[in-house]
């Protein structure tokens, strides 16, 4: 069996109602025609949109078509033995030029009860921000059911929402229950279970192009919201150069930006986990014994975990990547 190597992916792009263009003029993905992409799935193994490997021997194989051959090589052991053949992470760029409706996520009990699937806890890393860009993460104050229904009720849902302001290298941790939306100006890379279970609280009144508002998932909702509050729902980090720093990290995934000028010597011997790139910012080169892969800004690359010591080398400037893994 040849040995694995850092594998690519095609992305999958998805037209949104509030979908732009900077999948192509900041990432420099190419996706067609299509008039609003709004998110580029980087690997999926949500079922319908499996992503399709791009580069190597193993060209035009699906995520679950190698996870069956490779198993824990490529997905790690302690991870395979848990997923079996679903990959348990969903990778995704979202641009967002106007407002993505206000919305909770099922946890894990929940989630198996009414849909048989896992629940969505997730993180936005913001890689572009236009002026005035907000991200919604939480409550602005302490919040009950009952008024909450009534703030939903009289139209007022947003005077609950906290805001923060949008900028380049915020991070925002969204655990399954936190009220959220991406705001109009943000976009981001966001890191999620494999779920695609979404409780739509509020879209503005908004209408598509037949006239119809979107479903809400009123009842849905009310179930899965998490009414606690927080005075800082913003992660905080300090980026330090040629260093790993931990920006996330939950049973579900744990996330770090890497900023590297110079050559990098990466050893995943104890982590027992794939490794996920998401380059930010720059390009760099990835040299493993199975070979080399250049990697470029808006590009994803899935690292197998046989592949426990590898090298990053950029190519010009500073490199500015998330790193992402299960612990």
């Amino acid at each position: 069996m040849n040995s694995l190597y850092p594998i690519k992916f095609t992305p999958i792009f998805h037209e949104k109602i509030w979908g732009g263009n900077r999948m192509r003029t900041i990432l420099n993905k190419d996706y067609g025609d299509l008039p609003n992409c709004g998110e580029s799935w980087e690997i999926s193994g949500v079922e319908g949109n499996i992503s399709v490997v791009s580069n190597g021997f193993l060209a035009g194989n699906d995520l679950n078509e190698i996870i069956e051959i490779y198993m824990g090589d490529l997905v790690g052991d302690k991870v395979y033995e848990k997923f079996g053949q679903e990959f348990p992470l969903l990778i995704k760029f979202i641009d967002a030029q106007d407002d993505l409706s206000i919305q909770v996520h099922p946890d894990d009990k929940l989630s198996k009860e009414r849909h048989n699937a896992y629940g969505k806890t997730e993180m936005w890393y913001v890689a572009g921000a236009e002026d005035g860009a907000l991200i919604n993460s939480g409550f602005n104050q302490p919040v009950d059911r009952e008024n909450y229904l009534k703030a939903f009720n009289d139209g007022k849902l947003t005077d609950l929402l906290h805001y923060d302001k949008a900028e380049v290298g915020d991070v925002f941790f969204i655990p399954a229950g936190r009220v959220h939306a991406i705001g109009k100006g943000c976009l981001v890379a966001e890191i999620q279970q494999t779920s695609d279970v979404t409780y739509r609280i509020f879209d503005y009144n908004r209408k598509d192009d037949k006239g119809n508002e979107r479903e809400l998932h009123t009842e849905l909702a009310l179930d899965a919201i998490d009414f606690s509050y927080s005075s800082e729902y913003k992660a905080k980090y300090q980026a330090e150069l040629n260093k790993a720093v931990e920006i996330v990290s939950c049973p579900y995934f744990t996330t770090n930006v890497v900023e590297f000028d110079r050559e990098l010597e990466k050893d995943y011997n104890d982590i027992d986990s794939f490794v996920i790139y998401m380059t930010m910012e720059g390009s760099f080169e990835i040299v493993s014994e199975s070979g080399s892969e250049t990697v470029e800004m808006g590009e994803t690359v899935l690292i197998p975990a046989s592949l426990e010591e590898i090298r990053l080398k950029p190519k010009n400037g500073k490199v500015k990547l998330l790193e992402v893994y299960i612990k």
